[in-house]
């Protein structure tokens, strides 16, 4: 993607999608109509654990196919898995508190990548992410980005991998607390 906001090449995304293995995402909606709903799903279906993380609808569970569902926590804090990436469906004012939460949890949740979402763009939040040592990625989608770059193969074959670590939570180590 040429000219793109976060500077990041066609390489840099396909080597982040392909190294993530579980994907917070921040704002999860229960609501299939939702962006955030579709996008949990379509990552769950190619092989990724995901994390919904949203305060409103803390304690419930959400029917991403091909899991049972996922439960969603409040916070990122209380996700109780290490996370590789953490999805931003938020608008660009508010993804400046969950970038800086991430950066707090960087190192006990094993963050590598922050994902703002198409429309979100705090270049602030990207500065201090980046300052942290986090990988920053704005105004993408990274369903859209797995499709345009035709990694959908290369997931499943790594979802299939004995060294993957998803889409199974179980599977997981958990953090230290």
């Amino acid at each position: 993607m040429a000219n793109s906001i976060d500077g990041l090449s066609d390489d840099d995304i396909r080597n982040l999608l392909l190294a993530a293995r579980t994907i917070a995402i921040i704002g999860a909606s229960a609501d299939p109509a939702r962006p955030s709903f579709r996008v949990a799903q379509a990552l769950a279906g190619n092989g990724y654990t995901v994390v919904p993380v949203n305060p409103g609808i803390a304690g419930q569970t959400i029917p991403i196919r091909p899991l049972a569902g996922a439960d969603v926590v409040a916070t990122l804090a209380e996700c109780r898995y290490r996370v590789d990436m953490v999805d931003i469906f938020r608008n660009s004012a508010a993804a400046g508190g969950v970038v800086d939460d991430a950066i707090s949890l960087k190192a006990q949740l094993g963050i590598k990548t922050v994902w703002m979402q198409l429309g979100v763009i705090n270049e602030a939040a990207a500065v201090r992410a980046r300052d942290a040592g986090l990988c920053v990625v704005m105004d993408r989608c990274p369903v859209i980005e797995i499709a345009r770059l035709g990694l959908e193969k290369q997931i499943a074959q790594r979802s299939l991998s004995p060294r993957a670590r998803g889409p199974a939570t179980a599977q997981r180590q958990p953090t230290e607390q």
